[in-house]
């Protein structure tokens, strides 16, 4: 469907801007979903630093430059690392709604900051890391400004647009489950909560709010997911201090607890932030370490850029469906505006010593409850800024009462499924296989990359080349390098 609908006329100067009224929506409903966005990805002020802020480089430093053998150097990582987090995520996102004037909202990436902290860091120093990750954002905003990003966006066809959408649906839905510690690992694979039964008063939580959660929505109660999640701290807050439930611990001692943020404050409410990491950045110095780490290297960045481009690809296709905001061509309007600013935040996450930030799948959620326009981003990230001041508020929202909000997004996701001709494998399995390898490889840019490469051998295969277009050729012989980047990197080692 097309993302316009009649015209209507514009209330004010912002409406008309951000096309509010014709997008069906409205201020109230942009601010709504703006928060409802922040909640559910607000996870990675806390994450990121456990990440980024613990792990030592090849010279036995952590990201600020403190040495990790003192422990007592941990704390103070951990909290720069979470200013700088907020600070670049606002800025981005802000950015995003201004100037992409789209309802995403962008933070440093999982998986890519995981790929920087175990596999870059221990080969390089922490400020040639994050060199590497500003040369990942040049090459995709050089990608974007040539056309390059944009042309691959539009060259995707619709069952694999389709497959993308699901797909992420799906992903998003185990995420959640994770969140709330409903799944967890288990024996053989996976299990429902702590050997497989529902134990602990922060499952409990999880379970009453999705079921307050779809209740609201079939009774179309406007911010259904905001009254959910504010609903659901609220009773984090009372059972942590009447019953002193604890955090799910890493070791797994005290399986009960709180799966992320532990929802009680822990001294004074406000904070000064420490922005000491902004610009401790080697562009140059990871290429300068010696023939074997450069060529490691380059393969390293050619995959963070693989997962950083179609990640986003994915997660812009996704959250455009389910807010019915794509053209009849299957893109967003200012598809390239919104691409060069998910390239510079890249750029940014690297000068921020954060890691690449990205466009979040958790702005889904935002979508689903009612967000249309950058209005909800721009509120997005002001509560991301303002979280530099008031983190131990931001924390005490448990994912036990964000994670039913991305569940139920998930659901709605769904509804996709029904644009696949499922009788027709040519069409039907590339999809499929799209669909099952996002949740099951834990990886968005898996799942993209499996369906573009059997959709290419399957057209290849029936004879029907010349309907590829000429880019997805390319786009699939990269993505066999992105699989066969472990064998690759073997042999040059």
């Amino acid at each position: 469907m097309s993302s316009t609908t009649a015209p209507v006329a514009p209330a004010s100067g912002l409406d008309g801007y951000f096309g509010i009224s014709r997008r069906g929506s409205s201020i109230a409903q942009e601010v709504r979903g703006g928060l409802v966005t922040f909640f559910t990805m607000a996870y990675i002020i806390a994450l990121n630093p456990l990440i980024i802020g613990t792990t030592p480089d090849k010279d036995g430093n952590l990201v600020s430059g403190l040495s990790a053998a003192d422990p007592a150097n941990i704390g103070p990582t951990i909290a720069m690392v979470a200013a700088a987090t907020a600070l670049v995520a606002g800025i981005m996102t802000i950015l995003m709604g201004v100037v992409g004037r789209f309802p995403l909202a962008l933070a440093t990436g999982l998986g890519l900051n995981a790929m920087l902290a175990y596999v870059i860091a221990p080969q390089v120093t922490w400020p040639q890391a994050m060199g590497l990750v500003v040369w990942e954002g040049i090459i995709i905003l050089v990608l974007v400004l040539t056309g390059f990003r944009e042309a691959v966006f539009r060259a995707v066809p619709r069952p694999l647009r389709t497959g993308i959408a699901v797909g992420i649906g799906l992903f998003i839905t185990l995420v959640g489950l994770a969140d709330a510690g409903i799944v967890r690992p288990g024996s053989p694979l996976l299990q429902m909560g702590v050997n497989n039964h529902l134990l602990g008063w922060p499952m409990a939580v999880f379970v009453v709010g999705l079921i307050l959660l779809v209740l609201l929505f079939v009774r179309r109660v406007p911010g259904a997911m905001l009254i959910t999640i504010v609903s659901l701290t609220v009773l984090g807050v009372i059972l942590e201090a009447v019953l002193k439930i604890g955090a799910n611990l890493p070791d797994g001692s005290n399986p009960t607890g709180w799966m992320l943020n532990v929802p009680a404050i822990e001294g004074s409410v406000f904070s000064l932030p420490d922005l000491s990491l902004l610009g401790r950045v080697d562009i140059f110095g990871a290429f300068t370490v010696g023939p074997e780490v450069t060529i490691a290297m380059l393969m390293t960045v050619f995959a963070l850029l693989l997962a950083d481009f179609f990640d986003s690809m994915g997660t812009i296709v996704a959250v455009g469906a389910e807010g019915n905001l794509l053209g009849e061509d299957g893109n967003p309007e200012r598809t390239r505006e919104i691409l060069v600013v998910d390239s510079l935040a890249a750029v940014a996450g690297g000068l921020g010593s954060v890691s690449s930030n990205t466009s979040y799948i958790e702005s889904a959620a935002g979508v689903g409850e009612g967000a249309r326009t950058g209005l909800a981003s721009v509120v997005t990230g002001i509560a991301f800024l303002l979280s530099l001041f008031l983190a131990p508020l931001v924390k005490l929202v448990p994912s036990e009462a964000a994670a039913p909000a991305l569940v139920f997004v998930g659901f709605l996701m769904l509804s996709q499924v029904i644009h696949v001709d499922w009788t027709d494998p040519e069409e039907g399995f590339p999809a499929f296989i799209t669909m099952i390898a996002m949740p099951f490889t834990y990886s968005i840019t898996v799942g993209i990359g499996a369906g573009f490469i059997f959709y290419v051998l399957i057209k290849l295969v029936r004879g029907k080349a010349r309907e590829v277009h000429p880019l997805l050729f390319a786009v699939a012989a990269a993505f066999v390098l992105f699989f066969a980047e472990g064998v690759i990197g073997a042999l040059i080692s």
